[in-house]
This record gives structure tokens, C-alpha cells and sequence, in this order.
């Protein structure tokens, strides 16, 4: 079970900060054109006796099993991105700031990424009482989408909630924000192990461009069996 932080939207900041910043270390060093990207996330070190040695494994943050449901009423699980790599994003349909600039980024990566079978987008909504699955199917539909690409969810608030800090993005309720909802305007970079491998900014043109470049870097990584 996924535990709800009650931190302070404020808070998120800067916790995400420093989690980002033991990826972004790495990362330093991949301007080659065998660029590589970083595990972003806690890492723990376990040790096991191997033919009376001792070896080290190192276990990395992994997005946990999740459900929720899309614009069609399907269900939605860790296995429809088993073996995909996959962008995910926290959005709301009534949202009048950012989530208008952070969708016409993301179809950018839909029409990029449409036809290659091991790409999937996974949009969440954190208004699910307005969001419902006929509110979504709609929003899809004038998007011009296709649902088995671009999944775009809902379901217990709760969860939904607790699936963003797992991606170390914030979202919450709050009075005094556009549209009732404060949330990160971020997308994810997910591998095909559910390892986070990039955080971006949503809204920025140039940023989105940086995360299709690793997005092509990661599928070149999966093609080679790597990690």
C-alpha cells in the first residue's frame, strides 16, 4: 500500500530536488554519442552470499503496480506497459493555466511516437469526481487520439495522489489555485523495468524536444537489452 504524504504542495519542490539531483550526477558525463541516461530515485545496496561470495546488488526506485481506468472504460495496469516504455504526466480537463500548454507539448510526443508499439502515454487526471471516464472520452476524442497510445486516467483520488509521489511530482487540492488543483507541470521518462529515467518540463518546447531525444535513447537501450 502506497502512503500519502501530507506535505505542503511547497515541500515537493524541494524533496524532488534533491532525489533528482543523485540522477542528474550521473547524467554529467552523457554527452557522447553513446549517451546513456540516468536512474532517478532512492538506490539501495543489498548484499547475498553467491558460491561463498559475497556480491553486491543495487535495487532502484520502481513505479509500483498500479489500476486505473481510461477513456474507454478499460482497466489500466502495470501490465499494459509491461515492456514499453512509457511518458506519464497529472493533468486536469478544466484545468485554465498550464494543462492546455502541457497537452499541445504532449501530442508532439503522440504524433512522434504513434506508431512505434513500444511507446505509451499515461495521462492522470487529480480531479477524478469532474474527470469522469465519459469526460475523458470526450477530451480524447477532441485531441483526436488514439486510446491504446494515450491512455488518459481516473479513479480513487487517494491513489492518484499517491501514484505522483511515486513519480516525485506534487499535486493537490488548493482554494487559491487556478482551477481548484495545484499540480507539477512535469513529464516522466519511464523505462520497460518502471524505472524513472527523466523528469521534464511539460510546458517548454525545448525541453519536450530534449525528452523525445531520450526517449529514442532509451528505446535504442531497450533494443540492446540494457538494463
Amino acid at each position: 500500500m502506497i502512503k500519502i504524504s501530507k506535505a505542503p504542495f511547497s515541500k515537493y519542490t524541494l524533496q524532488l530536488a534533491v532525489i533528482l539531483s543523485i540522477g542528474f550526477f550521473s547524467a554529467c558525463s552523457s554527452d557522447s554519442a553513446d549517451k546513456t541516461l540516468p536512474i532517478l530515485g532512492h538506490r539501495e545496496a543489498v548484499e547475498r552470499v553467491v558460491d561463498g561470495e559475497t556480491v553486491v546488488d543495487t535495487f532502484y526506485h520502481q513505479i509500483p503496480d498500479f489500476a486505473f481506468i481510461n477513456q474507454d472504460s478499460q482497466q489500466v495496469t502495470q501490465e499494459t506497459v509491461a515492456g514499453k516504455i512509457y511518458v506519464t504526466d497529472f493533468f486536469f480537463t478544466s484545468c485554465p493555466s498550464i494543462c492546455p500548454k502541457m497537452k499541445s507539448q504532449m501530442l508532439r510526443v503522440y504524433e512522434k511516437f504513434k506508431d512505434n508499439p513500444n511507446v505509451v502515454i499515461l495521462s492522470h487526471s487529480i480531479d477524478p469526481q469532474h474527470d469522469t471516464v465519459a469526460v475523458l472520452r470526450d477530451y480524447a476524442d477532441r485531441l483526436n487520439v488514439q486510446t491504446n497510445k494515450w491512455h488518459f486516467l481516473t479513479g480513487d483520488k487517494d491513489n492518484i495522489y499517491a501514484m505522483a509521489l511515486q513519480y516525485f511530482t506534487g499535486v493537490q487540492e488548493d482554494a487559491q489555485a487556478e482551477g481548484g488543483f495545484a499540480h507539477s507541470g512535469d513529464f516522466m521518462l519511464v523505462d520497460q523495468n518502471r524505472h524513472i529515467r527523466g523528469h521534464y518540463h511539460g510546458t517548454e518546447q525545448e525541453d519536450v524536444d530534449r525528452l523525445m531525444k531520450d526517449m529514442d535513447v532509451l528505446l535504442k537501450e531497450k533494443q540492446n537489452g540494457q538494463k
